[in-house]
């Protein structure tokens, strides 16, 4: 089927493109959402008439999604979630969680359609995830997916807290002593100099 798009739609086209694409994907999600039209001669002309509001249109959104992509880049946000000493979840983190999670932390309309997360979160660690509030605006987050609080904050901190809790407490105390280790050399090249 072909269709004319009435914006950018990735990995598709730009507005007023006419496109070829399967029959299921333009009746259940192009032309119920609005992204398209049935590329017919009526249809054609409808979207000619109406081009210059829709261009206007989408540069207003533009322009604000960018405003709203500026406060959101690069931005790290906290979900905690229950997982076995191995670092997977009991459960995944979803690009609703992630939405909401961003959503409260900045104050910035997302949703979980704009999440662009191609696998579900199953595990603990820091995740790069990106953020679609607009077609042509995209921008990166981090997801800081832990247990707790505390874990959350180690794991920024770039500690490995997956395996087991003994594990983990020796990996600690080796870097605990490489760093006093670190630290004590550094005074003494202080004290000669």
């Amino acid at each position: 089927m072909e269709v004319i798009l009435l914006e950018r739609v990735s990995k598709l086209g730009h507005m007023g493109e006419v496109v070829k694409v399967k029959e299921g994907y333009a009746r259940n999600f192009l032309l119920p959402r609005g992204k398209a039209l049935r590329a017919n001669d009526a249809n054609k002309a409808k979207f000619e008439s109406r081009r210059a509001e829709l261009e206007a249109r989408n540069v207003e959104a533009r322009g604000k999604s960018e405003v709203d992509a500026k406060k959101l880049d690069g931005k790290a946000f906290v979900i905690i979630r229950q997982a076995g000493e191995s670092g997977h979840l009991y459960g995944s983190v979803s690009p609703r969680d992630i939405a909401d999670a961003a959503a409260a932390a900045t104050g910035i309309a997302v949703h979980r359609n704009h999440v662009e997360l191609v696998h579900p979160i199953k595990t603990i660690g820091l995740h790069t995830v990106e953020v679609s509030l607009h077609p042509e605006v995209t921008v990166k987050v981090t997801v800081n997916v832990a247990r707790s609080e505390d874990e959350a904050a180690a794991q920024a901190r770039g500690e490995v807290l997956t395996g087991n809790a003994a594990d983990r407490d020796e990996v600690r105390a080796a870097a605990a002593a490489l760093f006093e280790e670190a630290e004590a050399e550094r005074v003494a090249e202080e004290a000669k100099g």
